[in-house]
């Protein structure tokens, strides 16, 4: 049976479930969880507002009417310094970086659905290694029908041209310049609530194009066999158990389908794969709220050169409300990724975070962060284990100006026969936002 073949099978099981949870869950249900059920507000999630995502009326920009539509220009002004640019481990050489993020958003006023579409780039000048000079941009757009209060239907496209930060485990240490690639993609996805249950399903697709690098004595560096599109469609079932709590049951298919065929000496990391999670939303009260899941993940290559994956995912989001001033945000999920080291088909990647959000004043927030991962790569003996910190203050100044400074640490430590560089680098970054 296919992947995408079982997937239907898991989505169908998954839908049947859901109706006799729901049978379930409306026979145990109080007056309120009825009349909650009956105005669509099962699912909701908004007893309290994060610090990031509270309204600031007096310090948001108002925009440029145009028609039906409203403009939103906006250009970010960063100056950084970086005490190893090249994330190397001895050696390291420092720099000072002029940042230049200017960007166009528009969208529309409507009472219902939407349309949005964004340019922006970013531009990156460096005082001493001018080597390290890119510019990217990024476009892109977004479409939401309502096709009624319990139903609608988002799509959206992008399209840019980026560079590989040098921290990146598949950036090309050999090569004289940052290596340059191009992505686009696309999704459609519907959501669709009847009472208890909300229904939702979305398809992706995103293809890379990564250009040949250059060493300084003009070698090409390859890039070629990372070339791919990347397809995937999920499907998922949530029950409404309570106002505050639902159960789901998530499945997705995926397929990695590389450009380049396999060589004598390159074997092509073409691969298919599927992620069944099961898990609960909730929130308590106005105190916390999030989604917690765990299941089974699986990717299985073409090429017999690389070990099939396997093993346990999960997906944590968390946010903790210890006053109304303070937001304290837990993130975390284990993946199967696509590997651009030699011999290596994939990896098994674990990811954790902590933020700490304060409101110090109506206009100045402060934030925190601390990260881990560990990357453990297949075919190889190889593990990477990176470590972040991060703290920051933001001063909205008026609805056109803002300010915020950054210190950033950043840390990988590589272990095994096969391991990559071991490094660490600090930045400070100071930005001003002129926004309209």
């Amino acid at each position: 049976m296919s992947i995408v073949s079982r997937s239907l099978t898991v989505l169908i099981a998954m839908g049947a479930a859901a109706q006799a949870g729901s049978a379930l869950a409306q026979s145990t249900s109080g007056s309120l969880a009825q009349a909650q059920a009956q105005s669509g507000d099962m699912f909701a999630r908004d007893r309290s507002v994060a610090v990031r995502d509270r309204p600031h009326p007096e310090y948001e920009a108002m925009g440029l009417p145009m028609g039906g539509f409203t403009v939103y220009p906006k250009l970010d002004i960063v100056g950084e310094y970086n005490d190893n640019v090249f994330a190397t481990a001895t050696g390291a050489v420092d720099d000072v970086i002029l940042r230049l993020r200017p960007e166009v958003a528009v969208s529309t006023d409507w009472n219902r659905s939407s349309i949005t579409a964004y340019a922006r780039s970013t531009i990156s000048r460096y005082s001493n290694y001018t080597s390290e000079n890119t510019t990217d941009y990024d476009l892109g757009g977004a479409a939401r029908l309502d096709v009624s209060r319990a139903m609608n239907i988002v799509g959206g496209a992008s399209y840019g041209q980026f560079h590989e930060p040098r921290t990146a485990a598949s950036s090309g240490a050999q090569a004289a310049e940052p290596i340059e690639y191009d992505a686009a993609s696309g999704y459609i996805a519907a959501t669709r609530t009847a009472g208890r249950v909300k229904l939702s399903g979305r398809g992706d697709i995103r293809s890379f194009d990564y250009k040949d690098g250059f060493t300084s004595t003009g070698a090409v560096v390859d890039q070629d066999d990372r070339d791919r599109v990347n397809s995937s469609l999920t499907g998922r079932v949530d029950v409404a158990l309570s106002p505050a709590t639902a159960l789901f049951v998530q499945a997705s298919a995926n397929d990695r389908n590389y450009d380049v065929a396999s060589t004598p000496t390159i074997a092509a990391r073409d691969s298919s794969g599927y992620e069944i999670l099961a898990g609960a939303n909730f929130e308590l009260g106005a105190v916390a709220r999030g989604e917690i899941a765990a299941g089974y993940i699986e990717q299985n290559f073409d090429e017999s050169a690389y070990k099939d994956l396997s093993g346990l995912g999960a997906r944590v989001s968390l946010e903790w409300f210890p006053t109304q001033l303070t937001t304290v945000t837990f993130t975390g999920a284990r993946t199967i990724e696509d590997s651009a080291i030699a011999g290596s088909g994939g990896y098994v990647s674990t990811n954790a975070a902590v933020q700490v959000d304060h409101e110090f004043m109506r206009n100045v927030i402060l934030s925190g962060q601390v990260s881990y991962g560990n990357d453990d790569y297949d075919g190889i003996d190889r593990t990477d284990k990176r470590f972040g910190a991060q703290a920051s203050a933001t001063y909205l100044i008026n609805r056109h100006l803002g300010a915020s400074v950054t210190a950033s640490h950043y840390e990988q430590n590589s272990d095994g026969a096969d391991s990559g560089v071991n490094f660490d680098l600090n930045k400070l970054m100071v930005s001003l936002v002129t926004q309209f």
